[in-house]
């Protein structure tokens, strides 16, 4: 497969987790990765996930402003979306793949921090209970 953002080819890497074997995608020119559907979170939470994102996230700031990519695995135009708990970073998606993340975005998207997990659980609550007021 090519990479969405640059075009370099993408290579397999597994890692091996508390649930098995996760195989992800990564570039070996920018070093973005590609995951398929459920492997990004399988991997985020998991202590073997802190190699997974090796790349220069600088370099990976700069393939971020590119937007207009297609799916590696079905060509595809894929959507940016801001991701539901962090909102901070911005990734490429395909609804029926997977999603790809420029170098250091995966690193940031295991990192959860308080105040990102306060926002999220109380946005949660909100949508549940839209008359509180507080």
């Amino acid at each position: 497969m090519k990479c969405p953002k640059c075009h370099g080819e993408l290579a397999e890497q597994t890692f091996l987790t508390q649930s098995g074997e996760v195989v992800i995608d990564k570039c070996k020119r920018c070093a973005g990765i590609w995951f398929d559907k459920g492997e990004a979170e399988l991997l985020r939470d998991d202590w073997t996930s802190v190699s997974v994102d090796d790349g220069d996230q600088f370099l990976g700031m700069i393939y971020n402003e590119i937007r207009n990519i297609d799916c590696p695995r079905c060509q595809q135009p894929m959507k940016s979306i801001n991701d539901p708990k962090q909102t901070h970073i911005l990734y490429e998606i395909c609804p029926e793949h997977g999603f790809f993340m420029d170098a250091g975005e995966f690193s940031d998207f295991r990192k959860l921090s308080v105040k990102e997990a306060f926002d999220y659980i109380l946005d949660m609550y909100r949508k549940d209970h839209p008359d509180d007021t507080f």
